[in-house]
């Protein structure tokens, strides 16, 4: 039988078929345009710029830090460059450990290297580069180069550092730079400061590179580089210059520096010697020191325990953070708040019997049977303690108190250092605030008040504290604040701006009494019975100064005997000078730990920072035949490795009902 095909029906279902497969292809071709619609109409800023930047990176262009130079010009901060090696551990494609012995067959990486970057890993975000090698030789840049294929997350970088040329000297001063630490980052990136540290890996850690950091960075530049698909530097398209860092001029002069910090050889104390007309801090000494370079690659681990262990605390900014008794360089104050307070006039006199009796308690004076008939000339230059125990058993700690603070005595001084300590001026609100927990402590007595008189008991003051008194004295009342800092020289005009342009205040004296303190000073090394006349006996010039020696410790009765003491707990040199006498241009103030009279350790150093300073003259070394048999020659501190153990600064003890005997200034 014929079968007829149904030629409208597959007519029909081919015209369908059509429909749908012109349908489907209408729909995907609006799909691939609504598609490129989105991508290149609606998406084109944001995709564009996508591409822009797989085009063209933004590189950051470091700043020059800022350096750091003396008075007169002397360079103490610099800036140089070498190639350092980098391990990114977040790159890395095998194990740490192994990388880094396979890096060891190419450059030397010792074990100190090893430890340093652990160390430095451990403060770092596993995105960032740390260095494991730096100042890479050509010849080890030239091997990694050849091998660069086998280490992926390993780089050569050239990279800016930093570096002290004099080491130790004025350490404490300048401080150092370390790299950026988590803590760090995160503060500059609360500050808002995080952009213009791009490409930047360090950071001031200390001293004026951590105070003038803002100033020292500079600005960062920028440059735009094109580069290919596989991330190859083609051409730079565009380029924003870095600003440089200023530059920082320290009122320091550093030949006077070393002369002090050779001068104080191994022993441990602090001095502060300033420029009085103007604030300048003209010699900060703290020794021990330590060597900053140190730590510009991360210090390792066994030159940070040694310095960190170290009972010598080579890392204390003792002219900062360092406190001690004033001693009897107090005394002059003391007399001028007599004077000014009228309860004393220069001719007035006293009886010294050698000894001053309150409430049955005997407080001695350091001569035995006394020093006869004392009056105010007198009681500075010879230092009588019985003149200054009745005097503050008649003032009163109220008054005492009061008058001290005007001199910056218990107050920060403003020098430009982070963490300066406040010291203790002592008087009955103090005291009950310190004995809140102990209630029978908390009464003032008045055997607190007689050793304040002296500079002992709970009185407590920093180096620069001490020198910023006599100076407000030598320059008649007008307050200069101490700087660090002379000036700031931008780094891109270079010019120059005054730190401190003026004086910050003025304390009512009198006149007559300030020019009668200066001259029992000046007695004090001129006079024959001067307790500082021997230290400066043919100086060829003409200071005032006061020696002073301060306790460590709470003798409870006994006698001082310095050869049955411990060493750390013997007491404390301290001398203050002003130069010359009739226009002083210097003020020091220093303390020599544990080295017991001011006038035989003290003493000294202040005369040979005053022979440099105003006469030029340099200490000469001695001569082996001129020391005593078994001694070594002074040098500067050894370096952290070699340092020896010695004793930190001792607060002194509460005051002594019925004090010992005071030892001969």
């Amino acid at each position: 039988m014929t079968e007829f095909k149904d030629n409208d029906r597959e007519i029909h279902l081919f015209r369908t078929r059509m429909t749908a497969l012109v349908a489907l292809v209408f729909i995907c071709f609006g799909l691939l345009v609504a598609r490129f619609v989105w991508l290149q109409v609606l998406r084109h800023d944001q995709f564009a710029l996508q591409a822009e930047d797989n085009r063209i990176a933004l590189v950051p262009i470091v700043p020059n830090r800022g350096l750091i130079v003396d008075r007169n010009g002397v360079v103490l901060a610099r800036n140089y460059s070498a190639y350092t090696l980098e391990i990114t551990p977040s790159k890395l494609q095998s194990n740490l450990e192994s990388t880094i012995d396979e890096l060891s067959k190419l450059v030397s990486i010792e074990q100190r290297d090893r430890r340093r970057f652990k160390r430095l890993l451990e403060e770092s975000r596993s995105f960032a580069s740390v260095p494991i090698r730096t100042r890479l030789t050509d010849d080890e840049v030239a091997r990694f180069t050849a091998q660069r294929f086998r280490f992926p997350g390993v780089e050569v970088q050239a990279r800016l550092f930093r570096q002290y040329p004099l080491g130790e000297t004025a350490s404490h001063v300048i401080g150092y730079i370390g790299r950026i630490n988590q803590k760090e980052a995160a503060k500059l990136e609360e500050d808002e400061l995080d952009a213009n540290y791009n490409g930047t890996e360090h950071i001031g850690k200390e001293g004026v590179e951590k105070k003038y950091e803002s100033h020292l960075h500079g600005t960062t530049g920028y440059e735009q580089v094109e580069r290919s698909a596989g991330g190859r530097a083609i051409r730079t398209l565009s380029r924003t210059a870095p600003v440089p860092g200023s530059n920082l001029i320290l009122s320091i002069d550093i030949e006077l520096q070393k002369i002090i910090e050779e001068a104080y050889g191994e022993q441990r104390g602090a001095l502060v010697a300033i420029e009085p007309a103007t604030g300048d801090v003209l010699a900060y000494v703290s020794r021990p020191g330590f060597d900053p370079n140190l730590f510009v690659d991360g210090i390792d681990s066994q030159n940070w325990n040694e310095l960190n262990t170290s009972l010598d605390k080579p890392l204390m900014n003792r002219p900062l953070s360092g406190t001690y008794p004033p001693g009897s360089t107090f005394k002059p104050f003391m007399s001028l708040a007599a004077l000014e307070l009228g309860h004393r006039k220069p001719s007035d006199a006293i009886r010294d019997p050698g000894f001053f009796m309150l409430g049955g308690h005997r407080f001695n004076d350091d001569k035995p049977g006394g020093h006869g008939t004392v009056d105010m000339y007198k009681s500075v230059v010879e230092s009588c303690d019985t003149y200054y125990y009745q005097l503050g058993n008649e003032m009163g700690i109220d008054k005492i108190s009061s008058f001290m603070g005007q001199f910056g005595f218990g107050y920060p001084t403003g020098i430009d250092l982070d963490f300066e300590k406040t010291g203790v001026l002592p008087s009955k609100e103090w005291k009950a605030k310190r004995f809140a927990k102990n209630r029978a402590a908390q009464k003032w007595v008045g055997g607190d008040t007689i050793s304040i008189s002296i500079g002992q008991g709970f009185n407590n003051y920093t180096m620069i504290q001490l020198a910023h008194a006599v100076a407000n004295l030598a320059n008649n009342g007008v307050v200069m604040k101490p700087h660090l800092v002379k000036m700031i020289e931008d780094g891109a005009t270079k010019q120059r701006t005054l730190t401190v342009p003026k004086e910050s205040r003025r304390i009512s004296l009198k006149q007559e009494n300030i020019d009668f303190i200066k001259r029992t000073m000046v007695g004090v090394t001129q006079e024959s019975y001067g307790t500082g006349h021997r230290a400066f006996a043919n100086a060829g010039y003409i200071s005032g100064g006061k020696t002073g020696t301060a306790q460590v410790i709470g003798l409870k009765g006994q006698k001082y005997n310095a050869s049955a003491i411990d060493e750390r707990h013997r007491d404390n040199a301290l001398y203050v000078a002003f130069a010359p006498a009739e226009n002083p241009r210097i003020v020091i103030a220093l303390v020599v730990e544990n080295a017991g009279f001011g006038a035989a350790s003290a003493a000294p150093i202040a005369r040979k920072a005053l022979d440099y300073y105003l006469l030029g003259k340099r200490p000469a070394p001695p001569k082996p035949k001129d020391l005593p048999p078994g001694a070594k020659a002074a040098q500067p501190a050894a370096k952290p490795a070699a340092q020896a153990a010695a004793a930190p600064v001792i607060q002194a003890a509460g005051p002594v009902a019925g004090l010992p005997a005071t030892r001969k200034e």
